[in-house]
């Protein structure tokens, strides 16, 4: 383990009750869904999306 990945477990493991459950929403069927309540095949299908960011002008 590198000097980097160990610091950066032992902050991580040191602020471990400052973090919280993060919900990812997604827009299916025109209304949005957290990807956490999706069954198996749905969650598949979520990962195999393609992402994409829009550039700010």
């Amino acid at each position: 383990m590198t000097t980097n990945t160990a610091e950066r477990t032992l902050i991580l493991q040191q602020n471990q009750q400052h973090r919280s459950k993060c919900l990812v929403y997604t827009r299916v069927m025109g209304y949005h869904r957290p990807v956490e309540s999706f069954n198996i095949g749905k969650k598949g299908e979520h990962r195999q999306r393609t992402h994409f960011s829009e550039r700010h002008a």
